[in-house]
């Protein structure tokens, strides 16, 4: 639990920063599709999408599965651990 709160307090952060900064974002929640990414960026044409993790923590295999495809379709995902990390992509 403790791994989750902060997971989510590093998105909150990160989020909040991207705001600040005029990007759009929003949760992706896919009903029936596991793996997709935690949220969706979108700002000026762009569109980028974060799995965030708890300092660490890597993304599931099946995660790495649908990033890859994502990815093989030409959107940016990046998986974020820390609010630095996920700073410098806006």
């Amino acid at each position: 639990m403790m791994q989750y709160r902060l997971e989510a307090k590093i998105e909150e952060k990160v989020c909040r920063y991207a705001k600040s900064q005029g990007w759009l974002t929003f949760k992706w929640m896919s009903p029936g599709q596991n793996g997709v990414p935690d949220r969706i960026f979108f700002k000026d044409g762009v569109c980028q999408m974060i799995e965030f993790k708890a300092p660490g923590k890597q993304p599931t295999s099946y995660q790495h599965a649908i990033h890859r495809q994502l990815k093989e379709h030409g959107f940016h995902v990046y998986v974020v651990s820390d609010f630095e990390q996920g700073k410098v992509l806006f």
